[in-house]
C-alpha cells in the first residue's frame, strides 16, 4: 500500500448515538462551580487553541470530525456568529470546554462538551454542564439539544438525563475514521467486516 493509499484508509467504527432534547429551562437552582474555577467566553477562538481543546478533551472519546477539517474550514466555522465557545479554567489552566450552536429553528445545540482528562472525577462535570445549559437558555433558546454516543465517557448519557434532557431516539451509526488521525480505536467499537 502506498503512502497516499494509507492516508486515505479508514477504520469503520460502530456507535449507538442517542439524541436528547430539553424543552424548558431547569427549575432547580444551578450547581455552582468551585471558587477556583471560572468560565470564559472565547469570543475569537483561534484555530490552534480550538484544536488544543478539541483534541485534548475529545481524544479519549474518538472526537474525530473536526480533526478532518482544514484550518481554513475550521476558521470559517469558528467565525460564524451562531457558534459560541466557553472554556472552563481551573487554577489558571483550561479544564474543559463546550460549544453551542444556535440553529434556525431557535434551538441551541450543545455540539461539544467535555473536561480535560486531568479534570475528570473532580466533581466539575455537572456544574459545568449546568453552566452550558443555562448559557443556551440565556441565548434565547426555545429548546436545547445534545447527542452522545457509546464512544463517549460512560457517564455522559446519565449526566445529560440528570441535567433534564430527555431521550428522543438512539440510532446505530458507522463512522469511517481516517487512520491518519492516529486515534486509538477500542476493539469493542470496531465495526464487524
Amino acid at each position: 500500500m502506498s503512502a497516499a493509499e494509507a492516508a486515505d484508509t479508514t477504520v469503520a467504527v460502530a456507535v449507538d448515538v442517542t439524541f436528547l432534547r430539553m424543552d424548558s429551562p431547569p427549575a432547580d437552582p444551578p450547581r455552582l462551580l468551585p471558587p477556583d474555577c471560572t468560565v470564559v467566553a472565547a469570543t475569537r477562538c483561534s484555530v490552534p487553541f480550538y484544536r488544543y481543546l478539541y483534541d485534548t478533551v475529545g481524544g479519549p472519546w474518538l472526537w474525530w470530525l473536526r480533526r478532518t477539517m482544514s484550518d481554513a474550514e475550521l476558521a470559517r466555522l469558528l467565525a460564524q456568529p451562531s457558534i459560541a465557545i466557553r472554556v472552563l479554567y481551573r487554577h489558571g489552566e483550561p479544564a474543559g470546554f463546550y460549544e453551542l450552536e444556535a440553529r434556525s429553528d431557535r434551538s441551541v445545540n450543545l455540539s461539544y462538551f467535555g473536561l480535560m482528562p486531568w479534570a475528570i472525577g473532580q466533581g466539575l462535570g455537572r456544574a459545568f454542564l449546568r453552566h452550558a445549559v443555562d448559557t443556551a437558555w440565556q441565548a434565547g433558546a426555545e429548546a436545547v439539544t445534545v447527542n452522545t454516543c457509546t464512544a463517549d465517557h460512560p457517564r455522559a448519557l446519565p449526566n445529560y438525563l440528570l441535567a433534564g434532557f430527555r431521550k428522543l431516539r438512539t440510532l446505530r451509526e458507522v463512522w469511517p475514521i481516517p487512520f491518519r488521525l492516529g486515534l486509538p480505536i477500542p476493539p469493542h467499537l470496531r465495526a464487524s467486516a
